[in-house]
């Protein structure tokens, strides 16, 4: 591999530290299907990575803990016919894992309480319901 992944203005992850494995994959592809080695699976150590730094490396593997394996982060790919196509579409979609993985945890929300006015038009509502009720009832309540 020659270039790496660009994760975010912080983090690239170089091309040696990545690694492709390419087998038969299912799927469409005519004779071609049964010889040619198409699916990908990209490998990345994220545990084990010089690349990303510390405080990043715990929130992904905090984050990405039920899809590690011994701290390493594999991507499969084969929806498309080419081998090309289908590195691309791993490189794409290992860097939008560890895109979003990376990012910072979103704003803690800020308890809030309903306003007076909020809890006016609630219950007026409420009564106006239940008078619509009251005035379906046949037995004359």
């Amino acid at each position: 591999m020659d270039d790496g992944l660009r994760v975010s203005d912080r983090v690239l992850v170089p091309g040696a530290e990545l690694r492709e494995r390419f087998s038969r994959s299912s799927g469409p592809g005519g004779q071609g299907v049964n010889t040619t080695d198409s699916r990908v699976e990209l490998s990345f150590d994220l545990a084990g990575s010089p690349s990303v730094p510390e405080s990043l490396r715990a929130r992904a593997l905090d984050r990405l803990a039920g899809r590690l394996v011994d701290g390493v982060l594999t991507v499969a790919a084969s929806e498309h016919r080419a081998q090309l196509a289908n590195r691309e579409a791993a490189r794409e979609r290992m860097t939008a894992l560890l895109r979003e993985a990376f990012a910072p945890p979103p704003k803690s929300r800020r308890p809030t309480r309903p306003s007076r006015g909020a809890k006016e038009r609630r219950l007026a509502e409420k009564k106006r319901q239940s008078q619509r009720k009251r005035d379906r009832r046949v037995d004359g309540d």
